[in-house]
């Protein structure tokens, strides 16, 4: 019995055939993906009453209470300031621990997985669930801006580009250390421990607060290390142009200055990222 002939496709349909392949549709783009998880994780924020008050109104309730802390004056001003207590606060209190909480209770719930399940990668899932919180991080600093102008207490930054540098930096460091810390956090109630090194200690000895030149020696030698310290430094030399002492700078550029802290927040940055990709966990102990 002879098999049957086998007929090859011809040069034209070879080419109707790659042509049909290459338009197929992929599904949505990334850009798109991103913006459909974003928009789900903004939902369920609003939902949750709890969330949007520690989200929205605390921050700025401890950034109103500065000034009646006697914080402030002299060399820096009210204005610089509010708003280096601003970004401090909201990276501390808003983006690394609702992130926390955030990620946390989405591995608890399974939400996690599932969304690895679909189109998103796994970078896409993280980035997805950040956005929401940084976009109110965001919104928190251009409110206080704006307060801080109508009080007629701005002043043009001495070197913009170093705020602009310590804002995204310390954002970037805050998703990264919020992801970590995920690592040895196993319910979202008790983050409220496992993140007290960085919202009560780091930020305490950051020199937000008080000159660390107050500190023993050996203590604000160890403070100048932690990882919110070099993001109020990059601050106070881009808004007033002062020391983390808050002593003026004289004739020596800022970019001088700069230098150390931008160093320590690089590798906190790369230390962060480590412990985030190794110590991160997309599904419940079990």
């Amino acid at each position: 019995m002879s098999a049957a002939p086998t007929t090859r496709p011809t040069t034209q349909e070879r080419t109707d055939m790659t042509t049909t392949t290459a338009t197929r549709p992929t599904g949505p783009s990334r850009p798109a993906r991103l913006r459909a998880a974003a928009g789900a994780e903004a939902r369920l924020l609003v939902r949750n009453r709890t969330a949007v008050f520690n989200s929205v109104l605390m921050p700025l309730l401890l950034v109103a209470a500065v000034p009646a802390l006697g914080i402030g004056g002299g060399e820096v001003g009210l204005g610089p300031t509010l708003l280096t207590a601003a970004v401090v606060i909201s990276l501390v209190y808003l983006t690394y621990y609702n992130l926390v909480t955030t990620y946390v209770a989405r591995r608890e719930d399974l939400v996690l997985q599932r969304m690895r399940t679909g189109e998103l990668s796994d970078g896409e899932v993280l980035a997805a669930t950040a956005v929401p919180t940084l976009l109110v991080t965001v919104g928190q600093l251009v409110v206080v801006t704006a307060g801080v102008v109508a009080l007629g207490e701005w002043s043009a930054p001495v070197q913009p580009l170093l705020v602009v540098v310590g804002v995204l930096a310390g954002l970037v460091l805050m998703v990264l250390l919020a992801i970590a810390s995920t690592g040895f956090t196993r319910t979202a109630e008790s983050a409220q421990i496992t993140t007290l090194p960085i919202v009560l200690v780091s930020s305490a000895l950051s020199g937000m607060f008080f000159p660390l030149s107050t500190l023993p020696e050996w203590l604000s030698g160890i403070a100048r290390f932690l990882p919110v310290t070099p993001v109020v430094d990059l601050l106070h030399l881009g808004f007033s142009g002062t020391t983390w002492e808050g002593e003026p700078i004289g004739d020596v550029s800022v970019w001088t200055w700069a230098v150390f802290p931008a160093g320590v927040l690089v590798a906190w940055i790369v230390v962060a990222a480590v412990l985030a990709r190794r110590g991160f966990r997309w599904a419940p102990r079990r």
